[in-house]
Protein backbone atom coordinates (compact mmCIF):
# COMPACT_ATOMS: atom_id res chain seq x y z
CA UNK A 1 0.00 0.00 0.00
CA UNK A 2 0.93 3.50 -0.44
CA UNK A 3 2.19 5.80 2.15
CA UNK A 4 1.32 9.26 3.38
CA UNK A 5 4.42 11.65 3.36
CA UNK A 6 3.91 14.48 5.38
CA UNK A 7 7.00 16.54 4.65
CA UNK A 8 7.53 15.55 0.69
CA UNK A 9 11.01 16.96 -0.59
CA UNK A 10 11.78 18.50 -3.64
CA UNK A 11 12.66 14.57 -5.16
CA UNK A 12 9.44 13.03 -3.31
CA UNK A 13 5.59 13.63 -3.99
CA UNK A 14 3.44 13.03 -1.02
CA UNK A 15 0.98 10.34 -1.37
CA UNK A 16 -1.96 8.44 0.29
CA UNK A 17 -3.99 5.51 0.79
CA UNK A 18 -7.66 5.16 -1.23
CA UNK A 19 -8.95 4.59 2.32
CA UNK A 20 -7.19 7.47 3.93
CA UNK A 21 -8.41 10.07 0.83
CA UNK A 22 -11.87 8.45 0.79
CA UNK A 23 -12.20 9.20 4.69
CA UNK A 24 -10.86 12.51 4.60
CA UNK A 25 -13.23 13.86 1.60
CA UNK A 26 -16.19 12.05 2.89
CA UNK A 27 -15.83 14.17 6.30
CA UNK A 28 -15.31 17.33 4.06
CA UNK A 29 -19.16 15.91 1.96
CA UNK A 30 -20.63 15.09 5.18
CA UNK A 31 -20.21 19.26 5.78
CA UNK A 32 -21.63 20.10 2.99
CA UNK A 33 -24.38 17.97 2.84
CA UNK A 34 -25.10 18.96 6.79
CA UNK A 35 -24.75 22.81 5.85
CA UNK A 36 -27.34 22.67 3.24
CA UNK A 37 -29.66 20.56 5.08
CA UNK A 38 -29.89 22.78 8.12
CA UNK A 39 -31.83 25.74 6.56
CA UNK A 40 -34.68 23.17 5.75
CA UNK A 41 -34.73 22.06 8.83
CA UNK A 42 -34.57 24.86 10.59
CA UNK A 43 -37.62 27.09 8.39
CA UNK A 44 -40.28 26.29 10.32
CA UNK A 45 -37.96 27.45 13.61
CA UNK A 46 -37.48 30.38 11.66
CA UNK A 47 -41.06 31.23 10.83
CA UNK A 48 -41.96 31.51 14.00
CA UNK A 49 -39.24 33.20 15.59
CA UNK A 50 -40.31 36.65 15.75
CA UNK A 51 -36.85 38.58 15.66
CA UNK A 52 -35.67 37.70 12.31
CA UNK A 53 -39.98 38.62 10.93
CA UNK A 54 -39.60 35.92 8.21
CA UNK A 55 -42.62 35.08 6.28
CA UNK A 56 -42.61 31.69 3.70
CA UNK A 57 -41.95 34.61 0.80
CA UNK A 58 -38.66 35.66 2.76
CA UNK A 59 -37.96 32.05 3.67
CA UNK A 60 -38.04 31.20 0.13
CA UNK A 61 -35.77 34.22 -0.73
CA UNK A 62 -33.11 32.90 1.32
CA UNK A 63 -33.11 29.73 0.42
CA UNK A 64 -32.57 30.73 -3.00
CA UNK A 65 -29.32 32.73 -1.62
CA UNK A 66 -27.28 29.85 -0.92
CA UNK A 67 -27.90 28.75 -4.55
CA UNK A 68 -26.99 32.29 -5.71
CA UNK A 69 -23.77 32.10 -3.67
CA UNK A 70 -23.27 28.39 -5.06
CA UNK A 71 -23.96 29.65 -8.88
CA UNK A 72 -20.64 31.96 -8.15
CA UNK A 73 -18.90 29.44 -6.40
CA UNK A 74 -18.99 26.83 -8.87
CA UNK A 75 -18.29 29.38 -11.74
CA UNK A 76 -14.93 30.27 -9.42
CA UNK A 77 -14.54 26.40 -8.72
CA UNK A 78 -14.60 26.58 -13.03
CA UNK A 79 -12.12 29.12 -13.62
CA UNK A 80 -9.78 28.54 -11.01
CA UNK A 81 -9.21 24.89 -10.75
CA UNK A 82 -6.83 24.60 -13.70
CA UNK A 83 -4.46 27.82 -12.46
CA UNK A 84 -4.37 27.39 -8.39
CA UNK A 85 -5.49 23.35 -8.24
CA UNK A 86 -7.84 21.29 -6.60
CA UNK A 87 -6.30 21.12 -3.29
CA UNK A 88 -5.86 24.68 -2.47
CA UNK A 89 -9.94 25.47 -3.58
CA UNK A 90 -11.08 22.94 -1.42
CA UNK A 91 -9.50 23.98 2.04
CA UNK A 92 -10.40 27.72 1.04
CA UNK A 93 -13.75 26.62 0.40
CA UNK A 94 -13.85 24.97 3.62
CA UNK A 95 -13.16 28.38 5.18
CA UNK A 96 -15.80 30.16 4.00
CA UNK A 97 -19.09 28.20 4.12
CA UNK A 98 -17.81 27.45 7.60
CA UNK A 99 -17.48 31.32 8.34
CA UNK A 100 -21.14 31.80 6.85
CA UNK A 101 -22.60 29.33 8.97
CA UNK A 102 -21.24 31.35 12.04
CA UNK A 103 -22.73 34.40 10.54
CA UNK A 104 -25.82 32.80 9.91
CA UNK A 105 -25.64 31.55 13.85
CA UNK A 106 -25.42 34.77 15.21
CA UNK A 107 -27.51 37.04 12.86
CA UNK A 108 -30.46 39.29 14.46
CA UNK A 109 -31.93 40.06 11.37
CA UNK A 110 -32.48 38.89 7.98
CA UNK A 111 -30.08 40.80 5.94
CA UNK A 112 -27.71 39.56 8.73
CA UNK A 113 -28.77 35.59 7.98
CA UNK A 114 -28.98 36.29 4.29
CA UNK A 115 -25.33 37.07 4.23
CA UNK A 116 -24.27 34.39 6.04
CA UNK A 117 -26.05 31.86 3.79
CA UNK A 118 -24.48 33.83 1.10
CA UNK A 119 -20.90 32.60 2.28
CA UNK A 120 -22.02 29.05 2.99
CA UNK A 121 -23.63 28.95 -0.75
CA UNK A 122 -19.80 30.42 -1.89
CA UNK A 123 -18.00 27.72 -0.34
CA UNK A 124 -20.54 25.19 -0.88
CA UNK A 125 -20.13 25.88 -4.55
CA UNK A 126 -16.41 25.81 -4.55
CA UNK A 127 -16.02 22.98 -2.88
CA UNK A 128 -18.45 19.94 -4.11
CA UNK A 129 -17.05 20.31 -8.22
CA UNK A 130 -13.81 20.48 -6.55
CA UNK A 131 -13.86 17.56 -4.20
CA UNK A 132 -15.50 15.59 -6.37
CA UNK A 133 -12.88 15.66 -9.63
CA UNK A 134 -9.74 15.92 -7.03
CA UNK A 135 -11.42 12.62 -5.80
CA UNK A 136 -11.68 11.06 -9.36
CA UNK A 137 -8.36 11.90 -10.23
CA UNK A 138 -6.71 9.84 -7.51
CA UNK A 139 -9.48 6.85 -8.46
CA UNK A 140 -8.28 4.49 -10.28
CA UNK A 141 -11.08 4.74 -13.38
CA UNK A 142 -12.70 1.24 -12.61
CA UNK A 143 -13.54 2.92 -8.80
CA UNK A 144 -14.59 6.47 -10.06
CA UNK A 145 -18.35 5.78 -9.59
CA UNK A 146 -18.03 3.92 -6.65
CA UNK A 147 -15.44 6.45 -4.62
CA UNK A 148 -17.72 9.24 -5.82
CA UNK A 149 -20.42 7.43 -4.51
CA UNK A 150 -18.78 6.91 -1.20
CA UNK A 151 -17.68 10.88 -0.50
CA UNK A 152 -21.30 11.43 -1.22
CA UNK A 153 -22.70 9.01 0.94
CA UNK A 154 -20.90 11.53 3.27
CA UNK A 155 -22.46 14.45 1.77
CA UNK A 156 -26.03 12.18 2.46
CA UNK A 157 -24.80 11.51 6.02
CA UNK A 158 -24.72 15.26 6.70
CA UNK A 159 -27.79 15.66 5.22
CA UNK A 160 -29.19 13.04 7.47
CA UNK A 161 -27.68 14.46 10.76
CA UNK A 162 -29.49 17.59 10.03
CA UNK A 163 -33.21 16.27 10.39
CA UNK A 164 -32.24 14.18 13.23
CA UNK A 165 -30.49 16.88 15.43
CA UNK A 166 -33.12 19.51 14.56
CA UNK A 167 -36.05 16.51 15.66
CA UNK A 168 -33.84 16.22 18.87
CA UNK A 169 -33.67 20.18 19.61
CA UNK A 170 -36.66 21.72 17.69
CA UNK A 171 -38.42 23.52 19.30
CA UNK A 172 -36.93 23.14 22.80
CA UNK A 173 -33.76 24.75 21.77
CA UNK A 174 -32.78 27.43 19.33
CA UNK A 175 -32.26 27.55 15.89
CA UNK A 176 -28.95 28.99 16.01
CA UNK A 177 -27.37 25.95 17.64
CA UNK A 178 -28.26 23.86 14.39
CA UNK A 179 -25.73 26.10 12.78
CA UNK A 180 -23.32 26.39 15.59
CA UNK A 181 -22.65 22.74 15.79
CA UNK A 182 -22.07 22.92 12.35
CA UNK A 183 -18.58 24.40 12.20
CA UNK A 184 -17.21 21.94 15.27
CA UNK A 185 -16.24 19.08 12.45
CA UNK A 186 -14.65 21.69 9.88
CA UNK A 187 -12.10 22.96 12.66
CA UNK A 188 -10.94 19.45 13.47
CA UNK A 189 -10.82 18.30 9.80
CA UNK A 190 -8.93 21.36 8.14
CA UNK A 191 -5.72 20.46 9.95
CA UNK A 192 -5.53 17.25 8.79
CA UNK A 193 -6.65 17.59 4.68
CA UNK A 194 -3.74 20.27 5.13
CA UNK A 195 -1.49 17.83 6.37
CA UNK A 196 -2.71 14.34 4.20
CA UNK A 197 -3.98 15.13 1.10
CA UNK A 198 -1.38 15.57 -2.28
CA UNK A 199 -1.62 17.32 -5.39
CA UNK A 200 -3.52 15.01 -8.05
CA UNK A 201 -1.09 13.96 -10.92
CA UNK A 202 -3.07 15.80 -13.38
CA UNK A 203 -2.31 19.79 -11.87
CA UNK A 204 1.21 18.37 -11.69
CA UNK A 205 1.06 17.67 -15.36
CA UNK A 206 0.02 21.38 -15.43
CA UNK A 207 2.75 22.81 -14.25
CA UNK A 208 5.11 20.86 -15.66
CA UNK A 209 6.13 18.63 -13.00
CA UNK A 210 6.67 15.82 -15.02
CA UNK A 211 8.72 13.22 -12.88
CA UNK A 212 6.37 14.09 -9.90
CA UNK A 213 3.26 13.25 -11.78
CA UNK A 214 4.65 10.45 -12.60
CA UNK A 215 6.02 9.15 -9.22
CA UNK A 216 2.55 10.04 -7.63
CA UNK A 217 0.77 8.01 -10.37
CA UNK A 218 2.78 5.04 -10.16
CA UNK A 219 3.23 4.74 -5.95
CA UNK A 220 -0.77 5.09 -6.19
CA UNK A 221 -1.81 2.82 -9.16
CA UNK A 222 -2.68 5.11 -11.30
CA UNK A 223 -3.00 5.47 -15.35
CA UNK A 224 -0.63 8.70 -16.63
CA UNK A 225 -3.43 11.84 -16.63
CA UNK A 226 -4.34 12.21 -20.30
CA UNK A 227 -3.86 16.07 -21.46
CA UNK A 228 -5.98 16.64 -24.35
CA UNK A 229 -5.91 19.64 -27.82
CA UNK A 230 -9.61 20.94 -26.04
CA UNK A 231 -7.87 21.37 -23.07
CA UNK A 232 -5.63 23.58 -24.01
CA UNK A 233 -7.80 26.27 -24.05
CA UNK A 234 -8.22 28.11 -21.35
CA UNK A 235 -10.91 30.86 -21.20
CA UNK A 236 -12.12 30.45 -17.63
CA UNK A 237 -12.04 26.48 -18.36
CA UNK A 238 -15.07 26.64 -20.20
CA UNK A 239 -13.57 27.10 -23.71
CA UNK A 240 -12.78 23.39 -23.43
CA UNK A 241 -16.39 22.21 -22.88
CA UNK A 242 -17.71 23.64 -26.42
CA UNK A 243 -14.63 21.93 -28.60
CA UNK A 244 -15.82 20.07 -31.33
CA UNK A 245 -16.95 16.33 -29.82
CA UNK A 246 -17.87 17.62 -26.59
CA UNK A 247 -20.36 20.69 -27.23
CA UNK A 248 -23.43 18.34 -27.20
CA UNK A 249 -22.58 16.27 -23.63
CA UNK A 250 -22.21 19.83 -22.33
CA UNK A 251 -25.34 21.20 -22.76
CA UNK A 252 -27.44 18.19 -21.65
CA UNK A 253 -24.82 17.91 -18.74
CA UNK A 254 -26.22 21.70 -17.66
CA UNK A 255 -30.11 20.25 -18.32
CA UNK A 256 -29.30 18.15 -16.19
CA UNK A 257 -27.93 19.75 -13.31
CA UNK A 258 -30.35 22.31 -13.50
CA UNK A 259 -33.06 19.62 -12.95
CA UNK A 260 -30.90 17.81 -10.50
CA UNK A 261 -30.42 20.75 -8.69
CA UNK A 262 -33.89 22.07 -8.76
CA UNK A 263 -35.10 19.40 -6.93
CA UNK A 264 -31.72 19.44 -4.16
CA UNK A 265 -32.47 22.50 -3.23
CA UNK A 266 -36.00 22.86 -3.73
CA UNK A 267 -37.05 19.38 -1.92
CA UNK A 268 -34.24 19.98 0.90
CA UNK A 269 -35.56 24.15 1.71
CA UNK A 270 -39.46 22.56 1.54
CA UNK A 271 -39.91 19.00 2.09
CA UNK A 272 -40.88 19.06 6.45
CA UNK A 273 -43.11 22.00 5.50
CA UNK A 274 -44.90 20.13 2.82
CA UNK A 275 -45.21 17.24 5.08
CA UNK A 276 -46.50 19.46 7.38
CA UNK A 277 -49.01 21.17 5.38
CA UNK A 278 -50.40 17.35 4.52
CA UNK A 279 -51.26 16.75 7.66
CA UNK A 280 -48.24 15.45 9.72
CA UNK A 281 -46.08 16.75 12.62
CA UNK A 282 -42.72 18.82 12.51
CA UNK A 283 -41.21 15.90 14.69
CA UNK A 284 -43.06 13.23 12.17
CA UNK A 285 -41.84 15.65 9.17
CA UNK A 286 -38.26 15.50 10.24
CA UNK A 287 -38.00 11.97 10.66
CA UNK A 288 -39.56 11.40 6.99
CA UNK A 289 -36.99 14.07 6.15
CA UNK A 290 -34.42 11.64 7.73
CA UNK A 291 -35.77 8.46 5.74
CA UNK A 292 -35.15 10.12 2.82
CA UNK A 293 -31.46 11.05 3.71
CA UNK A 294 -30.84 7.17 4.72
CA UNK A 295 -32.18 6.33 1.22
CA UNK A 296 -29.45 8.92 -0.25
CA UNK A 297 -26.49 7.05 1.34
CA UNK A 298 -28.01 3.97 0.51
CA UNK A 299 -28.68 4.73 -2.80
CA UNK A 300 -25.57 6.17 -4.01
CA UNK A 301 -23.18 4.00 -2.53
CA UNK A 302 -25.04 0.88 -5.08
CA UNK A 303 -26.02 3.61 -7.91
CA UNK A 304 -21.84 4.09 -7.72
CA UNK A 305 -21.04 0.67 -7.86
CA UNK A 306 -23.82 0.08 -10.30
CA UNK A 307 -22.46 2.42 -12.90
CA UNK A 308 -18.50 1.23 -12.33
CA UNK A 309 -19.90 -2.17 -13.84
CA UNK A 310 -23.28 -0.99 -16.33
CA UNK A 311 -22.04 2.57 -17.06
CA UNK A 312 -23.65 5.78 -15.22
CA UNK A 313 -26.10 6.62 -18.08
CA UNK A 314 -28.87 3.71 -17.07
CA UNK A 315 -28.53 4.62 -13.71
CA UNK A 316 -28.99 8.66 -13.96
CA UNK A 317 -32.09 7.99 -15.47
CA UNK A 318 -34.01 5.30 -13.42
CA UNK A 319 -32.57 8.23 -10.34
CA UNK A 320 -34.49 11.12 -11.72
CA UNK A 321 -37.78 8.52 -12.47
CA UNK A 322 -37.72 6.96 -8.98
CA UNK A 323 -37.77 10.93 -8.05
CA UNK A 324 -41.04 11.74 -10.04
CA UNK A 325 -42.77 8.38 -9.15
CA UNK A 326 -41.97 9.07 -5.58
CA UNK A 327 -43.74 12.54 -5.35
CA UNK A 328 -46.50 11.19 -7.31
CA UNK A 329 -46.86 8.58 -4.39
CA UNK A 330 -46.38 10.95 -1.73
CA UNK A 331 -48.96 13.46 -3.33
CA UNK A 332 -52.00 10.86 -2.52
CA UNK A 333 -51.09 11.06 1.45
CA UNK A 334 -50.57 7.01 1.97
CA UNK A 335 -50.23 5.30 4.75
CA UNK A 336 -47.19 5.44 7.29
CA UNK A 337 -45.49 2.52 6.20
CA UNK A 338 -45.71 2.92 1.94
CA UNK A 339 -44.44 6.64 2.82
CA UNK A 340 -41.34 5.78 4.69
CA UNK A 341 -40.41 3.18 2.28
CA UNK A 342 -41.19 5.94 -0.10
CA UNK A 343 -39.30 8.43 1.20
CA UNK A 344 -36.63 6.19 1.50
CA UNK A 345 -36.59 5.66 -2.08
CA UNK A 346 -37.04 9.05 -2.80
CA UNK A 347 -33.61 9.95 -1.64
CA UNK A 348 -32.08 8.30 -4.63
CA UNK A 349 -34.41 10.58 -7.07
CA UNK A 350 -34.75 13.88 -5.12
CA UNK A 351 -30.61 14.32 -4.42
CA UNK A 352 -29.43 10.90 -5.11
CA UNK A 353 -29.84 12.20 -8.98
CA UNK A 354 -27.26 14.82 -8.80
CA UNK A 355 -25.22 12.93 -7.12
CA UNK A 356 -24.89 10.50 -9.89
CA UNK A 357 -24.88 13.24 -12.33
CA UNK A 358 -22.13 14.08 -10.93
CA UNK A 359 -20.19 10.98 -11.36
CA UNK A 360 -21.93 10.65 -14.74
CA UNK A 361 -19.70 14.10 -15.49
CA UNK A 362 -16.65 13.17 -14.24
CA UNK A 363 -16.26 9.58 -16.16
CA UNK A 364 -17.55 11.24 -19.59
CA UNK A 365 -15.52 14.39 -19.60
CA UNK A 366 -10.83 13.81 -20.64
CA UNK A 367 -8.94 13.86 -17.21
CA UNK A 368 -7.86 17.43 -17.90
CA UNK A 369 -11.29 18.97 -18.23
CA UNK A 370 -13.18 16.49 -15.74
CA UNK A 371 -13.03 19.33 -12.80
CA UNK A 372 -13.27 22.29 -14.82
CA UNK A 373 -16.64 20.46 -16.44
CA UNK A 374 -18.01 19.09 -13.70
CA UNK A 375 -18.01 23.06 -12.28
CA UNK A 376 -19.48 24.77 -14.63
CA UNK A 377 -21.99 22.28 -15.66
CA UNK A 378 -22.83 22.62 -11.68
CA UNK A 379 -23.10 26.29 -12.12
CA UNK A 380 -25.09 26.49 -14.75
CA UNK A 381 -27.19 23.75 -12.67
CA UNK A 382 -27.36 26.56 -9.79
CA UNK A 383 -30.21 28.66 -11.62
CA UNK A 384 -32.05 25.44 -10.69
CA UNK A 385 -31.33 25.85 -7.06
CA UNK A 386 -31.88 29.42 -7.07
CA UNK A 387 -35.62 28.41 -8.66
CA UNK A 388 -35.93 25.40 -6.82
CA UNK A 389 -36.82 27.23 -3.16
CA UNK A 390 -38.66 30.01 -4.96
CA UNK A 391 -41.12 27.70 -6.98
CA UNK A 392 -41.51 26.10 -3.68
CA UNK A 393 -42.53 28.95 -1.76
CA UNK A 394 -44.77 30.13 -5.23
CA UNK A 395 -46.76 27.30 -5.29
CA UNK A 396 -47.01 26.89 -1.70
CA UNK A 397 -48.73 30.64 -1.18
CA UNK A 398 -50.47 30.21 -4.76
CA UNK A 399 -53.72 28.71 -3.52
CA UNK A 400 -53.13 25.39 -5.39
CA UNK A 401 -54.13 22.31 -3.82
CA UNK A 402 -51.49 20.57 -1.79
CA UNK A 403 -50.33 18.03 -4.31
CA UNK A 404 -49.35 20.40 -6.55
CA UNK A 405 -46.47 20.62 -3.57
CA UNK A 406 -45.26 17.80 -5.55
CA UNK A 407 -46.16 17.68 -9.33
CA UNK A 408 -44.35 20.83 -9.24
CA UNK A 409 -40.92 19.15 -8.56
CA UNK A 410 -41.96 16.00 -10.33
CA UNK A 411 -42.19 17.63 -13.68
CA UNK A 412 -38.39 18.60 -13.82
CA UNK A 413 -37.30 15.33 -12.29
CA UNK A 414 -38.77 13.96 -15.62
CA UNK A 415 -36.83 16.34 -18.07
CA UNK A 416 -33.54 15.52 -16.11
CA UNK A 417 -34.45 11.57 -17.22
CA UNK A 418 -34.59 12.74 -20.65
CA UNK A 419 -32.02 14.78 -20.69
CA UNK A 420 -29.65 11.66 -19.32
CA UNK A 421 -30.95 9.71 -22.52
CA UNK A 422 -29.77 12.37 -24.76
CA UNK A 423 -25.79 12.26 -23.96
CA UNK A 424 -23.39 11.36 -26.37
CA UNK A 425 -20.13 10.40 -26.02
CA UNK A 426 -17.22 12.33 -26.10
CA UNK A 427 -14.99 12.03 -28.98
CA UNK A 428 -11.91 14.53 -28.11
CA UNK A 429 -7.60 14.31 -29.35
CA UNK A 430 -4.83 13.83 -27.07
CA UNK A 431 -2.10 15.73 -27.26
CA UNK A 432 1.65 14.44 -27.24
CA UNK A 433 2.55 13.68 -22.71
CA UNK A 434 5.96 13.36 -21.12
CA UNK A 435 6.69 9.34 -20.27
CA UNK A 436 8.14 8.20 -17.45
CA UNK A 437 11.34 8.52 -19.18
CA UNK A 438 10.72 12.57 -19.98
CA UNK A 439 9.87 11.18 -23.76
CA UNK A 440 7.18 12.39 -25.41
CA UNK A 441 4.73 9.50 -26.46
CA UNK A 442 1.70 10.52 -28.72
CA UNK A 443 -1.27 8.95 -27.27
CA UNK A 444 -4.32 8.14 -30.16
CA UNK A 445 -7.42 9.51 -30.10
CA UNK A 446 -9.92 8.50 -26.94
CA UNK A 447 -13.36 8.11 -26.48
CA UNK A 448 -14.90 9.07 -22.86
Amino acid sequence: MSTIHKNAGPGDVRTITERVLLAVAFVIAMLEGYDLAVYGVSVPALLADESLAIDKGSAGVLGSVVGAGMLIGAALAGALMRRIGALRLILASCIVFSAGMVISAVAQNVALFGIGRAFVGLGLGIVLPTLLAYVADLSVPQHRNRNTGIVMAGYAAGGLAAPLLGAALLPATSFRWLYIIGVIPALIILPFAWKLLPVPPVHLLRLGKVAEAHRLTESMGLPTPVLTAAGKRHLAGIGPLFAPGIAAATLLFWVMTFCGLLLVFGITAWLPTMMQANGYSLGSALLQTAAMWIGVAVGVIIGGRIADRIGAKPVVVVAFLTGAVSLLVMSVNPNVVVLFIFMFLSGVGFIGSQILVNGFILTRYPDDIRGSGLAWALSFGRVGAIVGPSLGAWVMTSGLSVEWNFYAFAIPAVVGAFASILVPRVKVKTISVPGPAQLSVKIPAAEA
